[in-house]
Order: structure tokens, then sequence, then C-alpha cells
């Protein structure tokens, strides 16, 4: 099962007391709720890591982090989904949120598009707008569609199980 392997390879609570990065960000990193897995933080943190995912800018893992601490989202996973945007899927992804902003906008499409850092710093002035609303619009949708499926399947989950385990016990 996922949540057994994920406990093996989130830190215990001694590991993150020791770690002085963590300390910068105050007390409030050690609550237990935000590395425990359970319905709440993991939906939240699909939320939050999915959201940030979708986002074009330096630093998302820290973004997601900060987030998860007043969100009480479960923060190794909220970092981690962050990379569903890799240097492999970026360009797609941010072309789509590129479309996403012009539809939603209805702002004029770049017809000569060319998938090129260089175009893409020639045109910025123009194409950022789009971007960035259709950035923030995607991330939206796809954490709050993420953040009902993992209830959704989490509850039926457990359903499943008290069923099994309720014929097992007769």
């Amino acid at each position: 099962m996922p949540k057994n392997y994920l406990k093996k390879i989130i830190p215990n609570s001694e590991k993150l007391r020791q770690s002085k990065a963590l300390g910068l960000l105050g007390s409030q990193i050690y609550e237990a709720n935000l590395w425990h897995l359970n319905r709440k933080s993991v939906a939240r943190a699909f939320f939050n890591g999915l959201f940030w995912a979708f986002i074009p800018m330096p630093f998302q893992m820290l973004a997601s982090a900060l987030l998860a601490i007043p969100l009480r989202a479960n923060i190794p996973l909220s970092i981690a989904l962050v990379w569903i945007t890799n240097p492999l899927t970026m360009p797609f992804v941010f072309y789509c949120n590129y479309k996403v902003g012009t539809l939603i906008l209805g702002a004029q499409d770049k017809k000569d598009f060319q998938l090129s850092v260089e175009w893409i710093w020639d045109k910025l002035e123009h194409i950022w707008l789009p971007l960035y609303v259709g950035s923030f619009i995607s991330g939206l949708v796809v954490g709050a569609i993420s953040y009902v499926l993992i209830t959704i399947l989490w509850r039926l989950h457990v359903i499943k199980r008290w069923k099994e385990r309720t014929l097992r016990n007769k």
C-alpha cells in the first residue's frame, strides 16, 4: 500500500527537529499533522502541490511548503507534487496554461509560436498575462478536482476495508 511506503520515507519528528534549515520556519513546522498521512492532509497536499505545479515561477517547492503550513496540508507530499511539472512536462503544461489564458481573456493568440527560450523572452511582454491567468485558473481547477478525487477515493477505500474486515470477522 502506498501509505506504508510513504511512512518509511517521510522523516520522523526527531529528524525534523535536528534540521537547522527547518528551524527558520518556526515551531509550527514541527506540528505532527503536517507530516502525517490522513485523508484531510493528503487531499489538501494534492490541492496545494498541484496548484503550485501549474504556476510558472522559481521556487515552487518553497511556495508549496510555506502554504502547506496554514492549509494544514502534508508538507512532503505538497512539495513532491510540484514536480508534476518538471523539465520534460513544463513546456506542454505552460503552453496549455497560455491557451487557457488567451481563451479566458479573449487575447490575441500568437500564431507564430515557437517552443524556444528566445521566442518566449522576445514575446514575454505580450504573453505573460494570458500565461499567468491561465496558470492560476488551471492550477485552481486541477487542484480542486484532485482534492475532491482524493477525498472520494480515500473514503471508498476505507469503506472497502471496513466491509472486508466485517466479512472476515463473521
